[in-house]
């Protein structure tokens, strides 16, 4: 059902979010691919290559977003993790069987277009896991 890990989401505040890209660029060395503004989820999110998974920076757009109230609530550090699967609506399907809490009944567009869906952290061991599925280019 999962193919590898995808990513790494670390929340960070708005007003840190160059610092923290010069960390990760500047002092870690990893190199900066992408970086868009995802308005469905409410977050700028910067991707960095880590051979082949990545370290996503998100920033909420605003005080009411799901980012924002992590934040609000958690400080700034690890969000979630995410992994990659071939087949989300089939993966998405297995996992509501199983009883997994799904926050997302169907994928919805991420970042670079992928296919994105969320589970519950509730059914995860308190840890929000994303399921992303490429775009197929």
């Amino acid at each position: 059902m999962f193919d590898r890990i995808d990513h790494l989401g670390i929340a960070v505040a708005p007003e840190d979010l160059d610092d923290q890209i010069a960390l990760y660029r500047d002092t870690l060395g990893f190199e900066l691919v992408h970086r868009e503004t995802v308005e469905d989820q409410g977050v700028e999110a910067v991707l960095f290559d880590v051979g082949e998974n990545h370290v996503e920076l998100i920033s909420p757009l605003g005080p009411e977003t799901g980012v924002a109230k992590f934040l609000e609530r958690n400080g700034p550090g690890l969000h979630h993790v995410a992994y990659q699967t071939s087949d989300i609506d089939a993966a998405l399907a297995t996992l509501k069987e199983r009883g997994v809490r799904l926050i997302d009944e169907a994928a919805r567009t991420g970042i670079r277009n992928s296919r994105v869906a969320f589970l519950h952290p509730r059914s995860t061991g308190k840890t929000l896991t994303e399921l992303t599925e490429p775009a197929h280019h």
